[in-house]
């Protein structure tokens, strides 16, 4: 740890000035990141000015974000899915960050792919575009045409990305450690582990083996579909850091003058892409995560083509039933059955008043309730949906937000091509398939049988276990560990009061002693003043200390414990 913090103390202190530029000084000053601020830099920053403040607080954290690169960039878009951990304002901001980073050389991409492919680039393709069709912080790519003929792209990582994202990653942690403290105090009670979960992201996207595979799983579940179409992925030529995938012509789903011209209709266009759509989430649990327009392209026979498989997102069938259940919690206006089934798809929930959470969702299904079929927005339902997340803390996996920012930009995607879309009509029908799904034969038969395996297992160690029990109490070797929270103030007062009743039994100890030594006979050498012994005035001036320290602890008002 003191290693990594040494390597990455140039770059920590760079992250700390920057906060401090845009006005986040109690995020410096209330962590360990003050300590790596020199004091020239604090008088400069206490004595310039401070244009940044005409900005609010969520663009500054959006701009620091921007300055920071990529891998930070690529974090804030990661939480932008996260509406249970951050509030809406800041994921708005986190919206409108863009990658834009500058293609590499072509030389550097030839090398690469030479590299990987451990033979001239001359010998696999006949021919290689040396403008890339696009770049983005990961990587590029190129056009290019096989040797059997056949149009390819190559995608191809940066030659130093692994090495800049394994810094920032390290950078991450070590931030995170720092200012832990300050970050739970904010609310975000698991920094830790949402920088393990972006690490874990960040290493699947960094291995483009990963993208292949899930190319292959949506061909596999779509191979009898006529309306849409995956590309190939040429798994022999691609590796870690190289994907070569077939190359597909046709225009964005958005460009409604192209459909139009090729004879197509865009109302029916937007219908198949949403029903396309709506099955991988509520029949396969698994959906491309990112199908913004760029993503989803149209041929001239009416095919739809999903590309960028970089994202994908996949749901448990219990998950699923449970994602479902809120829609048509809603739908019927049954805020105790959304209740329950939020409960359900939440990893981990402590709601402290059921009461109180089936009546906010009461509330918003009467907001809903009141509007026009054509007032309804997939947009403003997922805010709501976000909100009560947040608001209760609810930990859902990451999947439910990817689904919801899908169909916010897919209903966009569908008002640009059909005036009456509405995404409602087109997800009831799956409602309704859910139902039947879930309380179908089959599935019944496999909950029981899964549970009839879990009861039989139970049954089969259950009588190892008790025997282990009796045996341990037979020897006397049982031990019962209790953990107790909350006590602490508890404690702290016994422990005063246990201090102060000392005091006084030494207190009352000595006052009896004064009085004894009254009845002793002292030798001549023992002063007396008026009349009494001078060990007696010594015991009584002791017992008067004693009493004024214990009148003074009984006054002393208690101290404010500091929030953790």
């Amino acid at each position: 740890m003191f290693k990594n913090t040494i390597s990455n103390l140039s770059r920590i202190r760079q992250v700390a000035e920057v906060l401090i530029r845009y006005g986040f000084e109690d995020v410096v000053t209330s962590t360990a990141l003050r300590r790596l601020v020199p004091q020239s830099r604090r008088r400069s920053w206490l004595e310039g000015e401070q244009a940044v403040f005409e900005t609010t607080r969520w663009e500054r954290i959006r701009m620091i974000i921007e300055e920071l690169g990529p891998t930070f960039i690529k974090l804030a878009q990661a939480l932008s899915n996260r509406a249970d951990l951050l509030p809406q304002p800041l994921i708005d901001e986190f919206e409108k960050l863009q990658s834009n980073v500058p293609p590499f050389p072509v030389a550097q991409a030839r090398a690469i792919i030479e590299r990987e492919l451990g033979r001239p680039l001359e010998e696999v393709f006949a021919d290689f575009e040396e403008v890339p069709l696009g770049s983005a912080s990961i990587g590029q790519v190129h056009g290019a045409r096989l040797l059997t003929g056949e149009k390819v792209v190559v995608k191809v990582q940066r030659p130093d990305v692994q090495e800049k994202v394994r810094t920032d990653l390290s950078l991450l942690h070590e931030l995170v450690r720092l200012t832990a403290g300050f970050l739970k105090k904010q609310g975000l009670s698991n920094p830790q582990d949402i920088v393990d979960a972006f690490e874990r992201s960040m290493t699947k996207e960094l291995d483009y083996t990963s993208e292949a595979r899930s190319m292959e799983q949506f061909r596999k579940l779509y191979e009898d579909y006529d309306t849409f179409y995956i590309p190939k992925p040429y798994r022999e030529m691609s590796t870690s850091r190289m994907l070569v995938i077939e190359f597909v012509s046709g225009c964005k789903i958005t460009d409604k003058v192209q459909l139009l011209e090729w004879g197509l209709s865009p109302e029916k266009v937007a219908e198949v892409g949403m029903d396309v759509y709506l099955t991988q989430i509520f029949e396969f649990g698994a959906f491309h995560a990112d199908p913004h327009p760029g993503n989803v392209l149209v041929r001239p026979d009416g095919t739809l083509v999903l590309i960028d498989f970089g994202m994908v997102g996949r749901l448990t069938k219990q998950q699923k039933y449970a994602f479902a259940g809120v829609f048509i919690g809603m739908a019927r206006q049954d805020a105790r059955s959304m209740a329950l089934n939020f409960r359900r798809l939440a990893l981990t929930s402590e709601i402290p008043d059921m009461r109180t959470f089936e009546a906010d969702l009461a509330q918003m299904i009467e907001d809903f309730a009141s509007l026009e079929v054509k007032e309804m927005s997939m947009s403003d339902l997922a805010d709501s949906l976000q909100d009560v997340i947040y608001r209760y803390k609810l930990q859902v996996p990451g999947a439910v937000f990817l689904i919801l920012r899908a169909l916010v930009i897919l209903e966009g995607i569908g008002k640009v091509l059909h005036p009456r879309f509405n995404t409602f009509e087109f997800v009831r029908p799956y409602g309704a398939k859910i139902i039947a799904e879930q309380y179908s034969r089959e599935n019944i038969q496999n909950e029981a049988l899964y549970t009839g395996t879990q009861l039989l297992a139970l049954l089969q160690t259950l009588p190892t276990d008790v025997r282990q029990i009796v045996r341990k109490i037979s020897r006397g070797d049982l031990r019962v560990r209790v953990e107790l929270s909350g006590y602490q103030v508890l404690m702290a007062k016994a422990d005063e009061l246990v201090g102060r009743g000392i005091l006084a039994a030494v207190t009352v100890a000595i006052i009896l002693f004064a009085g004894l030594s009254l009845l002793g006979n002292y030798s001549s050498a023992m002063p007396y003043y008026r009349g009494l012994p001078a060990l007696t005035w010594w015991a009584l001036a002791a017992a008067a200390l004693l009493l004024l320290i214990l009148l003074l602890l009984g006054t002393r008002r208690p101290r404010r414990r500091k929030p953790e």
